[in-house]
């Protein structure tokens, strides 16, 4: 097939950073994003349709992770360009409440039809056992009394459950965005996540070099099998160590633009382990 996993997940990253790196203001940047997400997806539903697949593994590959990165950030993209459009103020109480029950919504939404199913239980344990039941065409089951919204779908590009992913991806996104739209310190969430025993806990070293050490960890995978964004990631950070990295993609931008290594600070972290590695033999 013409596209692999790594090729689309790396278009859309390319994409992301060369839009948001324009700094047109969150409104447009979501709308643009939306507009691309939705051409690619139509483009690869076409693919599909002409080619097919090689073999089930290909097909449970594509229903599993490729397509749910792009429906669930096009479903991400398109909700922050709502709730954007429709906020009422640009900040005050007014601001804080109605992020707040956008939060609550979320939440609601997240207990009321994803945490509680056998099928997120699944996904979030990282099983493949049943891969075959969930990402392959034609085994929808009706007797699980499923969302209404099965019968909207297209049978030839949708197993169902890579929109339920798809769902799991777009919330966790979302979830991550409302966060950072609401002051941290009256999030009754977050101080539930700062407590006083990591009050002597913070980072010495530049935001640069912890932004640089955020998107190392999110561009290898290495946290929750890549399935959090770059902002859930970031977040984890700043509560932990109580700093704020402003505009993460602008950094990014200037740190793939700077002089030099465009990873100085992972470059001493190799050299300062392996100096300590050696003090021990």
């Amino acid at each position: 097939m013409k596209y692999s996993l790594q090729n689309i997940i790396l278009e859309i990253h390319n994409k992301e950073e060369k839009i948001l790196s324009q700094s047109k203001g969150l409104i447009d940047e979501a709308y643009e994003i939306t507009l691309y997400l939705q051409d690619l997806l139509f483009s690869v539903k076409k693919l599909i349709t002409e080619e097919g697949f090689k073999n089930d593994a290909e097909e449970i590959h594509f229903f599993r992770t490729i397509k749910p990165q792009i429906l669930g950030k096009l479903i991400y993209y398109n909700k922050v360009y709502r709730i954007e459009t429709t906020c009422p103020v640009s900040n005050g109480k007014m601001y804080y409440s109605y992020f707040s029950s956008q939060l609550t919504n979320l939440k609601r939404e997240y207990v009321e039809h994803i945490c509680n199913s056998d099928f997120y239980r699944y996904y979030r344990s990282g099983r493949t056992d049943r891969d075959h039941t969930y990402f392959k065409r034609g085994n929808i089951n009706y007797h699980d009394g499923l969302n209404s919204i099965v019968f909207e779908i297209d049978s030839a590009f949708s197993t169902f459950f890579d929109y339920k992913t798809a769902r799991i991806i777009a919330n966790e996104l979302l979830y991550s965005y409302l966060l950072t739209k609401i002051n941290p310190d009256e999030d009754p969430d977050v101080i539930l996540q700062k407590p006083e025993s990591s009050k002597d806990v913070f980072w010495t070293d530049s935001k640069n070099a912890l932004i640089e050490l955020v998107y190392a960890l999110y561009a290898s995978r290495a946290i929750s099998h890549g399935k959090i964004g770059i902002r859930k990631i970031s977040l984890m950070f700043q509560i932990v160590f109580r700093i704020p990295l402003g505009d993460l993609h602008h950094a990014f931008h200037r740190m793939k633009t700077r002089t030099g290594s465009r990873t100085a600070f992972l470059d001493q972290l190799k050299i300062s382990l392996e100096d300590y590695v050696d003090k021990d033999l």
